[in-house]
């Protein structure tokens, strides 16, 4: 009995054993191939989008794509294949990781201005002695008493202290210059967190909605995204937010922020978009996957993912460069005095 027992008992173990490994993706080229086009299938959040912008497929995509698949590929020729099917979906903020390389689809800023400048950054920051800097933030008073706030990016909490102060220091100016080209984002707590300083009752700045399930139109009803004033000194006069195509993710989501207040004037270029929470995995061999998995929208309800219009268009002209003036900055500094 005991012996008739162990042997059932082995069996049932064999059974539930195999019932697990035939979930599992298998660590071939196909495999890999099948699983990162399965992942973007049920989490990418901009399927519909993209149909109606250019005619996207994706099935399509897997079937063309398939063929050149084999597994005596190698581990370059496969990341090659992957990240041409990636970029079907003609989206800057989809990356494929691998040792030796990332997969990313540059045009969004590759074929524009760059539209910002290190050395023309520290031109109007001045020397470290002429500058303030706390939490990230840096910040002077220009010439002609406009504000100058550089924000390089969001992946440092932002102390109520840090703030206070700043609004302090800059307080007798006209207006304010908030510099937020080439931030990559980082967190979009701090994000809103800045957004607090330029609000003074509660104010309802965008949506989100999240993926409920693998169809392409599953999402939950959209969740406001609301701003509350800042617990102490905030700024009442007006802001010019300064963007690029470089401007992406959580300063992205800054931008649609502020674009929804009143006293704003974004000032620039388009910005890169990214404001959709991020969704990570990996494929069986250990490359990993990130892209947008939850779609954000402004208070119009209308997407920010692919970038943000200013309200002011304007690119730094060659003729400024060489004489190391920032067309941007200047541009939105003449607009202070005219207000």
């Amino acid at each position: 009995m005991k012996k008739t027992l162990l042997t059932l008992l082995a069996l049932a173990m064999l059974l539930h054993t195999s019932c697990i490994t035939e979930d599992v993706a298998t660590p071939t080229r196909a495999g890999n191939f099948m699983t990162l086009w399965k992942i973007i299938d049920e989490h990418y959040c901009f399927f519909d989008y993209k149909q109606q912008a250019y005619g996207l497929d994706w099935d399509e995509v897997r079937q063309r794509y398939e063929p050149a698949i084999s597994e005596g590929m190698t581990n370059v020729q496969l990341f090659e294949v992957l990240s041409d099917m990636t970029a079907e979906l003609r989206d800057g903020h989809v990356n494929l990781t691998a040792a030796h390389n990332v997969a990313r689809y540059g045009e969004w800023f590759d074929n524009y201005p760059m539209n910002f400048s290190d050395s023309l950054e520290r031109k109007y920051l001045g020397r470290a002695s002429e500058y303030r800097a706390a939490s990230g933030l840096r910040y002077r008073i220009l010439s002609d008493n406009v504000g100058y706030l550089r924000v390089p990016s969001f992946d440092v909490e932002f102390g109520d202290g840090n703030l206070q102060e700043m609004v302090r220091y800059l307080g007798g100016c006209n207006a304010l210059i908030v510099d937020v080209r080439n931030n990559g984002g980082g967190m979009l707590s701090s994000a809103e967190k800045l957004t607090t300083i330029f609000v003074n009752q509660t104010t309802t700045v965008g949506y989100i909605q999240h993926k409920t399930g693998p169809g392409h139109n599953d999402f939950s009803a959209p969740r406001k995204i609301e701003v509350t004033p800042f617990d102490g000194l905030r700024w009442q006069k007006p802001v010019f937010v300064l963007t690029n195509r470089r401007t992406y993710s959580a300063a992205n989501s800054f931008v649609m922020y502020m674009s929804q207040l009143p006293a704003v004037t974004i000032v620039g270029d388009r910005t890169g978009g990214g404001a959709g929470m991020p969704f990570s995995s990996e494929l069986p061999n250990g490359w990993g996957i990130r892209f947008s998995a939850c779609p954000m929208l402004n208070a119009k309800g209308e997407h920010t993912e692919f970038g943000i219009e200013p309200h002011v268009h304007v690119d730094i002209s060659s003729h400024d460069y060489s004489r190391s003036i920032d067309t941007i900055i200047e541009t939105a500094r003449n607009m202070a005095h005219d207000n």
